[in-house]
């Protein structure tokens, strides 16, 4: 089976798609693909993509990556790929989408607003948020230019931060817990990881730094929130139809509520990524994790 593995691209998360594309080439069975390496400087590249390849693993992120769009592209070019429909994606690219939807379907998530300018700034609805809030662009990810604010002195440059990512910018009531991820391939639902680091928050150097991460550490719930946990994670796949594999995070209260924060349709496989964890903890290799996303994707 001849399967290409699609990184680099445009966006701001271009560093980590580098890695994730490399970690994917470097762990497919060469024994059992015909492994295509294909970086990406541009949108245009993927045309010069082979047509007789089986199938496509991205390990892209960010704009032009999980917003749907290469997807769209792979489906007008009949090439198979895994993950999910440029719909799903874009929808959930959107955090604002994402939230809308999630409360139409009972999810519990924190309260928000959204700005396109400075201009459109009102205090007095931050205030009714209350302080602590993040600010983030609507559709960035691995915590691109992510600020937690404590005041409102320091709002409106965190908003022109987020605008220089994104044209819509998020702003959004801190909810104090601990971060939790679920693992989803194809309906099933892999062990929780418990996400503490030393930083404030679970920033791009926690996520991605080999020397000052986060503590990442696959936990066994207690019954009850582990039931809760895996209902909201089947909640989220099937509200938003996802497809192959996703990654849902959240924030779990000390009272027990969980909060979805979003769901990665393209989740992070470097060295240090979450999914591969997960993976681990039920006994499945990097290299056998690739071949499940594979089948569930042919």
């Amino acid at each position: 089976m001849k399967v290409a593995v699609i990184y680099g691209g445009i966006s701001s998360e271009r560093e980590v798609s580098l890695k994730s594309g490399k970690a994917m080439v470097e762990n497919l069975k060469k024994d059992k693909y015909d492994v295509l390496d294909f970086k990406i400087d541009n949108k245009t590249d993927v045309f010069n993509l082979d047509k007789d390849v089986d199938l496509v693993i991205l390990g892209l992120h960010g704009k032009f990556g999980e917003d749907g769009c290469i997807q769209s592209i792979l489906d007008a070019m009949d090439i198979k790929y895994c993950g999910c429909s440029p719909l799903t994606s874009g929808i959930l690219m959107d955090k604002n989408f994402t939230k809308t939807i999630a409360r139409q379907n009972g999810i519990l998530t924190a309260d928000w607003l959204t700005v396109k300018s400075v201009d459109e700034i009102n205090y007095d609805d931050i205030d009714r948020l209350g302080y602590p809030v993040f600010i983030k662009p609507n559709s960035g990810g691995s915590s691109v230019a992510t600020f937690f604010v404590k005041n409102k002195e320091d709002v409106e440059n965190a908003v022109r931060e987020g605008l220089k990512y994104d044209e819509i910018v998020m702003i959004e009531k801190y909810v104090k817990g601990v971060e939790y991820t679920s693992f989803v391939l194809n309906g099933e639902i892999y062990p929780t990881i418990k996400i503490t680091s030393d930083q404030e928050f679970f920033n791009y150097e926690a996520k991605y730094s080999t020397t000052n991460g986060a503590k990442e550490v696959v936990v066994e719930l207690p019954k009850e929130l582990d039931e809760k946990v895996l209902s909201t994670s089947s909640k989220c796949w099937n509200a938003y139809n996802c497809k192959g594999y996703v990654r849902v995070d959240y924030i779990i209260t000390d009272d027990g509520d969980v909060y979805l924060l979003e769901l990665n349709t393209l989740p992070g496989m470097t060295e240090t990524s979450l999914i591969p964890k997960s993976a681990a903890a039920r006994g499945i290799s990097y290299s056998d994790l690739l071949d499940k996303l594979i089948e569930t994707s042919m």
